[in-house]
């Protein structure tokens, strides 16, 4: 079994750091896993670029960087490092350059692979915490239990329900669905996972916590409120309108 762990960056110098350091820390024992840290770099105008060289050679877990002379969107950046560099039959982790993964994240979702032979997609829990680590309470991200995807379609698109960088999938289920959407500037990965929903795999919902999801000012979802959330939501159900109609699945703001 492998994960990699998919961070795209851009001038998040301040940050990255501890994210690289909190994936180091990963402990797999027990279990007889691998993991790597795959970085699309950017193109970043901060020292990025040069700490990354620094790091990436050094002992322990392989951090392989992928440098980029023109900033891509998300989706694009995550794309490329998964078609790249990861293994055909591997797990997919994402996560964000400002946010920590917690040391035992990997082993537990690897027990859950284990214990849920077959399944392509795990869903966990996250902790916020504001730019200095400090836990805000009060703020905690918890997964829901479906019975089945269109059961969980329905809340994410009554605006219910969402999901983050909480997940680990396998490359396979990636490919089935076509990855990330290249073109979409906003909840790119919302929209990968509503894919995997109407391809029918519903997630296993994993008793542990993923990883701390840092709060601060300068956060690509400040301003994300209400409202913004509810045209993301319905950029992505109109690409998929046809297939959720039969569903049942009533366009957000109807």
């Amino acid at each position: 079994m492998h994960f990699s762990i998919i961070t795209p960056t851009h001038n998040r110098r301040q940050f990255l750091p501890e994210a690289v350091a909190s994936v180091r820390a990963s402990i797999s024992a027990p279990l007889d896993f691998t993991f790597d840290h795959l970085i699309c770099e950017n193109a970043s105008t901060d020292d990025t670029a040069q700490w990354l060289k620094s790091e990436e050679h050094n002992d322990g877990v392989p951090l392989r960087v992928r440098p980029q002379s023109t900033k891509l969107l998300p989706g694009p950046a995550r794309n490329l490092l998964i078609r790249q560099d990861t293994p055909a039959d591997g797990w997919l982790v994402p996560l964000d350059d400002d946010d920590l993964l917690l040391q035992r994240a990997l082993y537990h979702y690897a027990a859950e692979i284990q214990t849920h032979d077959g399944q392509p997609w795990f869903v966990a829990d996250f902790l916020r915490v504001d730019q200095d680590r400090r836990y805000l309470p009060n703020e905690d991200y918890y997964a829901w239990k479906f019975e089945t995807p269109t059961d969980m379609l329905r809340a994410i698109f009554r605006a219910e329900h969402f999901i983050q960088g909480n997940v680990c999938y396998s490359r396979a289920l990636f490919d089935e669905v076509g990855g990330y959407d290249e073109e979409i500037e906003m909840a790119e990965d919302l929209d990968l996972y509503v894919r995997f929903l109407l391809a029918g795999h519903l997630p296993v919902i994993c008793p542990h916590i993923s990883h701390l999801h840092r709060f601060h000012t300068s956060n690509v979802s400040i301003g994300v409120d209400a409202d913004k959330h509810g045209q993301d939501l319905q950029v992505i159900y109109d690409k998929y309108a046809e297939q959720l109609k039969a569903l049942g699945i009533e366009r957000p703001g109807a």
